[in-house]
């Protein structure tokens, strides 16, 4: 395996409560389909690793999972490493949705899913672009081809196409329970639905529509509300 210096977030005390040891066996790395992962708590350290030949070396921490309280990180690869007392311990290697910080994570220290902060950065971003019946992005997009696009860049979730469609996937919700990336349906009924937009909290959404993506009210008298649903659980 090629020798390298990469960034190791996250280790310490696994499960067992044993620290890991400076060296221990590589096992196996291999390729993953790529997975949204949160923090499970804010314990964890980052560290550089090195491997080489058949082992895995630990050097001083770097930074702390803590400092990343909002992030969503996106595991690409996993790696089996063996502790000196034998037991096996997986690894992923994760990017931050923003590119900017990546490294090898244990496992026990994620759990999988996407916090809103990723999911509405990636939507604010799309801001100002136009408006194109059928268009799904990056340069424009009609309203569930927005709503498909942010979620598959911000949490790997692939939507159905059309808003429709969108709205008869997912788990519905009342207004009263409304949370913020859930997703505002607008038509003549549920049987019958031609807009979306994300619900980006105080009555807003972020939406794409005759004026481009833009913010504006969900109770905005053009639009008739027909119903709510989350296609994920975000986390805060």
């Amino acid at each position: 395996m090629k020798v390298g210096l990469l960034g190791l977030l996250g280790l310490g005390l696994g499960a067992s409560g044993h620290t890991l040891a400076h060296a221990d066996t590589y096992v196996k790395e291999s390729s993953m389909t790529p997975t949204t992962y949160v923090k499970k708590s804010t314990a964890g350290a980052m560290y550089n690793l090195s491997i080489s030949s058949s082992k895995v070396t630990f050097s001083s921490k770097t930074h702390y999972l803590s400092n990343y309280p909002n992030t969503t990180w996106e595991a690409t690869k996993k790696l089996y490493e063996k502790k000196s007392d034998g037991v096996t311990y997986l690894y992923y290697y994760v990017t931050s949705k923003s590119g900017k910080v990546s490294g090898w994570i244990w496992n026990g220290y994620l759990k999988t899913g996407a916090t809103y902060a990723t999911v509405y950065a990636q939507a604010k971003s799309e801001l100002g672009k136009s408006y194109s019946y059928g268009a799904t992005g990056p340069s424009s997009f009609d309203c569930s081809g927005l709503t498909q696009y942010v979620y598959k860049k911000a949490a790997d979730k692939t939507l159905p196409r059309t808003a429709q469609s969108q709205y008869n996937a997912y788990t519905h919700v009342s207004k009263s329970n409304l949370e913020k990336g859930d997703l505002a349906f607008f038509g003549t009924s549920t049987g019958s639905i031609t807009h979306v937009g994300m619900y980006i909290g105080n009555g807003k959404m972020l939406d794409a529509q005759d004026d481009g993506v833009i913010t504006e009210a969900i109770s905005a008298p053009w639009w008739h509300v027909v119903g709510y649903a989350r296609p994920e659980t975000l986390a805060e």
